[in-house]
């Protein structure tokens, strides 16, 4: 059987890093997108080749620009003929506490680009191919709730881009199923620092009181459901906002609408 071969965006590190863990353990080829992680991503692609047997080839492209997101996947369509899974997991954010007021328009500029324009930059050059496959799964990245569209205090270009997103997975969900292509998102709860990349073993034993469950939360949640998603008998899943939260009020009761 053909082995499928992924995209993931911002994959050499963090929760992309998990993810390609996760996949290539599934026997699906990685390409590793970065933006400034070179080393990381080399290494990332090494390793999964080792462990795996997978093909794994790192390319350099800032998503929050049309013209690398198309280099891109011209780059991508070098190492293999067709793309079949595509993971938006880059996803830039500031982290500094700002008004819709205080933000500059570059800024605002970066992170729907980045967050929301993306996700159309990539898409739409992938979704051909998959449409000539008969098989494609897309996987974003949101927030808990994002298709609620909530308030979300100081994080106003964030959390707009990505309901955004939630609208447009739901909608190529719509679109491209009679294609056998199925799009959902995958929306992480308060994982953080270094659990981004360790795996749920290594949280047992840690003691959470914010988060129901009672366990901080991993990369390894999130690339458990995005391995799940992109199975062939998973294809009656789409159009679906899953939340990954361990059933935490992550942006808490005060702050969204």
């Amino acid at each position: 059987m053909k082995r499928k071969t992924a995209l993931i965006t911002g994959g050499s590190t963090g929760i992309g890093k998990s993810i390609a863990y996760k996949l290539a353990e599934q026997h699906v080829n990685l390409i590793i997108n970065y933006r400034s992680s070179e080393k990381e991503a080399l290494q990332l692609c090494r390793n999964l080749t080792e462990t795996y047997g997978t093909k794994n080839f790192p390319i350099k492209a800032d998503i929050t620009n049309f013209t690398e997101c198309e280099n891109l996947i011209e780059n991508a369509n070098k190492k293999f003929s067709a793309i079949d899974i595509l993971v938006h997991n880059a996803g830039p954010y500031i982290h500094e506490k700002k008004t819709l007021s205080e933000y500059k328009a570059d800024e605002w500029q970066y992170l729907i680009n980045g967050n929301l324009n993306a996700v159309f930059y990539l898409s739409s050059k992938l979704i051909p191919q998959m449409r000539s496959n008969q098989w494609g799964r897309i996987i974003t990245i949101g927030f808990d709730r994002a298709d609620t569209a909530p308030g979300w205090k100081y994080r106003s270009a964030y959390a707009a881009a990505k309901t955004g997103v939630a609208s447009l997975t739901k909608t190529i969900a719509l679109e491209e199923a009679p294609y056998g292509i199925t799009a959902n998102m995958v929306c992480p709860g308060d994982i953080i620092g270094e659990w981004k990349e360790k795996q749920i073993d290594s949280a047992l034993n840690f003691k959470d009181d914010e988060t129901p469950i009672g366990r901080p939360g991993t990369g390894e949640d999130i690339s458990r459901v995005i391995a799940f998603l992109i199975d062939n008998q998973s294809d009656f899943i789409t159009g679906s906002i899953i939340p990954v939260t361990g059933g935490k009020d992550v942006l808490g009761k005060n702050i969204h609408c």
